[in-house]
């Protein structure tokens, strides 16, 4: 699993979060979004309906039903349900998911102006380093494209 640092400093995480699902659609792959509360899905849930007139991104919530269809599952809770490979955290993330099985990958946005998602990510990075777990950190740069400023390559088996 590697883990993918976005530190937003350019654009919204509105703005960015429907490129970042595209792209990982684009490589054939699931995704879940875990926010931190019901009405930061619900709020997302209507951008990625809204966010662009030439694009659709497929993708439900809990009130949707049907979660084990849905290519992007929106959430506020630690599940999985519609067998996604890739885990997006958009309100600061959980140290455990480390230690979670059957993910490729794991995206963690977060703004240059928020202290707490900083903190989280920070923390997450020093546990990715703790535990061998490959790592690369982007920063957005004025041109909305993101540069790669640092890297953590997976620790050999002993």
């Amino acid at each position: 699993m590697e883990v993918r640092f976005y530190q937003l400093a350019a654009t919204s995480l509105e703005a960015a979060l429907p490129q970042l699902l595209t792209k990982v659609l684009e490589r054939g792959l699931r995704a879940v979004v875990e926010a931190g509360s019901r009405e930061r899905v619900e709020m997302l849930d209507q951008h990625l309906w809204t966010f662009s007139d030439a694009a659709f991104l497929p993708h439900g919530t809990a009130a949707d039903g049907h979660a084990e269809e849905q290519p992007v599952f929106l959430t506020d809770a630690p599940i999985t349900p519609n067998g996604a490979n890739v885990r997006v955290f958009v309100d600061g993330a959980r140290p455990d998911i480390l230690d979670e099985t059957g993910l490729e990958m794991v995206l963690v946005l977060f703004s240059s102006s928020d202290p707490e998602g900083l903190q989280s990510a920070r923390a997450l990075w020093r546990s990715c380093k703790e535990k061998g777990r490959a790592a690369v950190y982007f920063t957005q740069g004025e041109g909305r494209g993101w540069t790669e400023t640092a890297r953590l390559q997976t620790a050999e088996p002993a």
